[in-house]
């Protein structure tokens, strides 16, 4: 069993900053890749911030130079660092990630149950 749990939502001033982790656990063989989504009221999913195959990182338009994304390998944890932050930020914010699971030769999508972040005055 694998399961992503993310944390360190909450309610921030505009221009203030938080970090959201992702931390992977259970019968995990192989971590390939670990992402940033989010989805405000009333919108679609969105992507926030995803590895490329080349070791960069894809980050949304809007949150170019705003936010940036980290992995703690030993820890199986990805953290979202987000600065700067606006009321359009405002969302639940799910952590997804592509793990074989331990006696498997396959690779399967997680995704954790979501963080609320509210940027609001």
């Amino acid at each position: 069993q694998v399961q992503l749990v993310e944390s360190g939502g909450g309610l921030v001033q505009p221009g203030g900053s938080l970090r959201l982790s992702c931390v992977a656990s259970g019968s995990i063989f192989k971590i390939y890749s670990m992402g940033w989504y989010r989805q405000a009221p009333g919108k679609q999913l969105e992507l926030v911030a995803t590895p490329t195959s080349s070791g960069s990182t894809n980050y949304a338009d809007s949150v170019k130079g705003r936010f940036t994304i980290s992995r703690d390998n030993a820890k199986n944890t990805e953290y979202l660092q987000m600065n700067s932050l606006k009321p359009e930020d405002t969302a639940v914010y799910y952590c997804q990630a592509e793990i074989t699971p331990t006696a498997m030769n396959l690779v399967f999508a997680y995704w954790g149950q979501g963080t609320q972040v509210t940027v609001s005055s």
